[in-house]
């Protein structure tokens, strides 16, 4: 079973993944040179929001790997071509290139970056479809199966462009357009809900063709991110459940005053929760928080305040919710949550 703690410590199935380089641009568009193959070690440092020191110092201790991977140091007349070429007016004698798979390549060893884990999680979800994905050349079987197979192949293929083509696309635009942006990012969401929802429709039809199976810990966000905002917020309410919650009430929808679920922890204590299914390359701001706080705190009187988010938040919302009594419940603590973890709040 592979999970993310695999995928650091094995050269061998980063070695696998290193073609998946269209999952740079689903977390997170990747902007590269006027070459439009290459990038700096500043710009991956920007990609993955650490220090440039990070970087170096990743490539200083897998200098064999990424150099495999294809890293490049131009120096010389090599360098002075390069530069004339993307136009570059820096006087140093010294560039280091990443080519995409470089970058997925850092993605899959850098620890201390959230962008790092995300990447990772989607080449894990990725893996987990490919393995379980059913396999049949069967002519009598695909008559047997008539339109429901011929279904499931054409959004298979839509979801594949959807996600490899126009989502990255998007991406792009919302990083170099200002005056559309708000426009652009609208129908992004809007095509990320289309994807979203023939995924979920390809996963319905796999689970009725055969047996379940136990998900790996990394497909467990594939799934909740697989659901709409119903049916993820009766997720969250199960989940509560099965820690004891009691009286758990699902809320969500016009009217909620601000909360998705009611109901009382196993020791009595009165709980709220609101529950936020974003993509997972965006993330839960400080007036997010702030509006929650005054809904749980203000209007409800609770005890136990959740805000469950299927994305990061920043870090001024997370240190609003702690100073305001709320229990940030963000992507990585979902993941463990979903996987059998209680929360310290509710015990």
């Amino acid at each position: 079973m592979i999970n993310e703690t695999a995928l650091l410590e094995s050269k061998t199935l980063r070695d696998g993944a290193l073609e998946r380089t269209e999952v740079l641009d689903r977390v997170k568009a990747l902007s590269l040179l006027p070459d439009g193959m290459h990038v700096t070690t500043a710009m991956v440092a920007t990609y993955f929001q650490v220090g440039v020191k990070a970087i170096e110092s990743l490539v200083v201790d897998h200098r064999e790997e990424v150099t495999a991977s294809g890293y490049r140091v131009l120096t010389g007349s090599e360098l002075t071509s390069f530069k004339e070429v993307c136009r570059i007016q820096s006087r140093t004698r010294a560039i280091a290139l990443f080519a995409r798979r470089i970058v997925l390549n850092v993605a899959m060893l850098l620890r201390d970056s959230e962008v790092a884990r995300q990447v990772r999680t989607y080449l894990l979800d990725m893996e987990y479809m490919a393995r379980t994905q059913p396999v049949d050349n069967s002519v009598e079987r695909d008559a047997e199966r008539g339109a429901v197979s011929l279904d499931d192949r054409i959004d298979q293929r839509i979801t594949q462009v959807l996600g490899r083509t126009v989502v990255p696309m998007f991406n792009a635009l919302i990083e170099t357009s200002s005056e559309h942006r708000r426009e652009l990012i609208a129908l992004r969401t809007g095509v990320q809900r289309i994807e979203r929802r023939l995924h979920q429709h390809n996963a319905r039809l796999h689970r009725l063709e055969g047996p379940r199976e136990d998900r790996p810990l990394a497909g467990i966000m594939a799934s909740l991110d697989a659901m709409n905002g119903p049916e993820f917020e009766e997720h969250v309410a199960e989940l509560l459940r099965r820690d004891g919650c009691t009286a758990v009430v699902v809320r969500g929808g016009h009217g909620d005053r601000g909360l998705d679920i009611t109901g009382r922890t196993a020791d009595g204590r009165h709980l709220v929760a609101q529950c936020k299914r974003f993509a997972p390359y965006m993330s839960i701001t400080s007036p997010d928080v702030q509006k929650f706080l005054g809904s749980a705190k203000v209007l409800h009187n609770a005890e136990v305040a959740l805000y469950v988010a299927t994305c990061p938040f920043t870090r001024d919302a997370l240190n609003i919710a702690a100073d305001g009594g709320i229990t940030a419940v963000p992507r990585t603590l979902l993941e463990t949550w979903a996987s059998g973890t209680t929360l310290d709040v509710l015990g």
